[in-house]
């Protein structure tokens, strides 16, 4: 979020949470005495892999095929930036992305090492993001992922993102997955 005020030479844009390096000093100063929030937050993450259907998720490296060609395609590593959306629909209200990767990491399951942070957009959230790193089972109904940080309004974040499919397609490459966030934050 940002604040524009009259200035000398023009209009002056001052980021309402101070990113500079002594705007973070004085935020853990001051951190001592605040109390810890916690925010519950709902949407939904598309990831496409096809061209013809908002592509937002690429593969871009391959295990040699002896692994990569054999369920459950161990070893792909794809790219993302995908839409978080209020509703399941991808029209529905944009409410950020989610820009990251996942790679398929084991040879018994379908089951992904995924790191994202979803860059939320627009309302209290703007310019706000959290990380998150962890394993998603995804043939599981719910799946947990552990929140490593956050920045902006998510500063020193820790908490899980529960992951539940809502709508898998292999044969279109489209998935929406329904995400509830719990996050503890400053």
């Amino acid at each position: 979020m940002y604040l524009i005020r009259p200035g000398g030479d023009g209009l002056v844009v001052d980021n309402a949470l101070e990113q500079s390096p002594t705007g973070v000093e004085n935020w853990f100063e001051n951190l001592k005495e605040a109390k810890p929030k916690v925010t519950k937050l709902h949407f939904y993450y598309h990831n496409s892999r096809n061209p013809e259907k908002n592509l937002s998720a690429v593969q871009v490296a391959k295990a040699a095929p002896a692994f990569s060609e054999q369920p459950p395609y161990f070893g792909v590593l794809t790219i993302t930036d995908d839409p978080l959306t209020a509703g399941p629909e991808i029209d529905s209200k944009r409410v950020g992305y989610g820009q990251g990767f996942y790679a398929t990491s084991s040879l018994e399951e379908v089951s992904m090492l995924m790191g994202v942070t979803f860059a939320f957009t627009g309302g209290e959230y703007d310019g706000s993001t959290l990380a998150v790193l962890g394993r998603n089972a995804i043939g599981d109904r719910y799946r947990e992922l552990p929140i490593v940080g956050g920045t902006g309004v998510f500063r020193l974040a820790r908490g899980i993102v529960t992951l539940q499919t809502y709508f898998f397609n292999f044969t279109m490459a489209l998935a929406i997955v329904e995400m509830n966030v719990v996050a503890l934050h400053y």
